[in-house]
């Protein structure tokens, strides 16, 4: 039996961007059970109280959509016992470890010449595409799985708003969710103590200048047009939600009640 919330957001110290997203509305009048389904950034940096609010949640599975150079970098997530902890990567938001290391480490001409006249932002909706088209099979796993036994459910990737954003998303229009519903959702994501910290080598006089961060602030932005890339490309590939969740993802009708029996009220 899923335990009871509390009414107010946690602010946890070392987890950013953690929300439960009980209570969305569907198409057909119902709501997402609180208690069922949460989301967040990564775990690893989680405190001792922390550790304790989320083990409290009664969580059956976390799912950890970060790849091996996440993991490197933030390290692995803190154990919460009884829970099963299912590592699934999705291709990186911007496109791989070098990238990355060039955000972290890059010069100011290193990254205007990456980011700069609307780069980072096709970057972003690039990969949202790609992660909708090319990452069937995981997101098959995911929606299986809740409609199997794995509730309530956390999902994360690193930032919790990428990776985990469209994830979330994929699994709330599969049970009915508002399409505006899933947008205002993600962009929640935006408030200032939900946000990744953005992490760069050098000097905080040269590392995080004003254009050096208004360059980066595609990367780490929540944009609606990065969300609405992905359903375009749901629709452009299968015609249509329907076709989606039926071709794409393999899901029955069968197996869709189940999730809505899993999460919805």
């Amino acid at each position: 039996m899923t335990q009871q919330v509390p009414s107010t957001e946690p602010e946890l110290a070392g987890v950013r961007n953690f929300r439960d997203v009980g209570g969305m509305p569907t198409v057909d009048g119902r709501r997402v059970r609180p208690g069922v389904l949460f989301r967040s950034g990564h775990l690893a940096h989680a405190t001792e109280k922390d550790a304790a609010f989320l083990g409290a949640l009664g969580l059956h599975t976390v799912f950890d959509f970060r790849n091996a150079a996440d993991r490197r970098l933030e390290g692995p997530d803190v154990d919460l016992p009884g829970v099963r902890n299912v590592n699934l990567p999705l291709s990186d938001p911007a496109d791989g470890a070098e990238f990355w290391k060039m955000v972290r480490d890059g010069d100011l001409d290193q990254l205007r010449d990456i980011l700069a006249d609307g780069k980072a932002a096709a970057r972003m909706v690039a990969s949202y595409r790609t992660i909708v088209t090319e990452r069937t099979a995981e997101h098959s796993r995911v929606l299986h799985s809740l409609a199997e036994d794995s509730v309530p459910a956390l999902m994360h990737c690193a930032a919790g708003k990428d990776r985990a954003g469209i994830s979330i998303a994929v699994t709330l229009l599969a049970v009915g969710v508002e399409r505006n519903a899933i947008v205002a959702d993600y962009l929640e994501s935006n408030a200032k103590h939900r946000r990744y910290k953005v992490r760069r080598n050098g000097s905080p006089d040269t590392a995080y200048t004003p254009e050096v961060m208004e360059l980066l602030s595609p990367l780490f932005d929540a944009r609606e047009e990065y969300l609405q890339a992905a359903f375009a490309s749901i629709d452009a590939t299968w015609g249509g939600v329907e076709a989606y969740f039926e071709q794409g993802l393999v899901l029955t009708e069968g197996t869709r009640e189940r999730l809505r029996e899993r999460l919805l009220d």
